[in-house]
């Protein structure tokens, strides 16, 4: 028996809405590369047939050919005359992981286990944004660098990057794709102390989609982090965008009793 989407119970089954913006096929699509990606078709390499999606899903079989026409794009199914739909390949390897309960120790350890491409180096004015995050002043020159970094060989996050001119001025480009910044902060004489941030999703816009190797709208990771020395100064201000399939955030958390009620704390 080929694949097949599960659905016996309509409650179960993953819905698809015509009155989104995203096209009906995209949406499967989605929904089938996230099977793919949980390894729902594993044991028998199959994927649906055009039919069973247009049956799940009460869409046309057109709009199913298009859903796995997009996997097939993607080069993680190929499509055979006669012989249906067959998985290539999972869409991706397992993803890198972060603790955020040791959030510095992990940004070495990520940062030494992956290569870094800098797309861009340089000095100049910083913006008002970063000013603010920065602590500077108007006028302030900042360390700017551009990077896109991988794992496997695979793309797995872009960062723009602002530190402020003294320190920056104590590396290299050269040095920032052989070593982490965090790790170049601390020999530049800026003992990390502690860190605030930001997660969120984004959507990758063409210039980000085609560095990441990802579509043009795919949700991103959204990371912005500023970092601070010991002393409390900030010592880096970092905007990164992560691929959801290649990396993920894990944190432990504990029950504990608060004034009020109980609560979850990080461990």
């Amino acid at each position: 028996m080929r694949g097949s989407v599960r659905t016996r119970n309509p409650a179960e089954r993953p819905a698809v809405d015509a009155g989104l913006p995203t096209p009906l096929y995209h949406q499967i699509y989605l929904v089938l590369r996230e099977q793919i990606a949980t390894g729902a078709f594993e044991t028998t390499r199959r994927m649906p047939t055009e039919a069973q999606i247009s049956a799940s899903y009460s869409v046309s079989r057109i709009t199913a050919k298009r859903a796995l026409d997009e996997l097939a794009a993607e080069g993680l199914v190929v499509r055979r005359r006669g012989r249906g739909t067959e998985l290539l390949r999972q869409v991706a390897a397992a993803p890198v992981e972060a603790n955020i309960s040791g959030l510095i120790e992990n940004l070495l350890a990520v940062g030494l286990e992956t290569k870094v491409d800098i797309l861009e180096f340089g000095y100049g004015p910083a913006s008002p944004a970063v000013r603010r995050s920065l602590g500077l002043g108007e006028g302030a020159q900042v360390q700017r660098a551009v990077r896109v970094r991988r794992h496997d060989g695979v793309p797995l996050s872009y960062s723009t990057s602002w530190v402020p001119a003294d320190i920056g001025r104590a590396f290299t480009a050269r040095d920032l794709a052989r070593k982490p910044l965090l790790a170049l902060l601390e020999k530049a004489g800026c003992l990390v102390g502690s860190a605030d941030q930001t997660i969120s999703a984004v959507l990758a816009e063409p210039r980000i989609a085609k560095a990441l190797d990802v579509r043009v709208g795919s949700p991103l990771i959204s990371v912005v982090r500023t970092v601070f020395d010991q002393r409390g100064r900030p010592v880096e201000h970092i905007a990164l965008l992560y691929r959801p399939d290649r990396y993920q955030y894990r944190t432990k958390l504990t029950r504990v009793r608060g004034p009020v009620t109980r609560m979850w704390s990080h461990a």
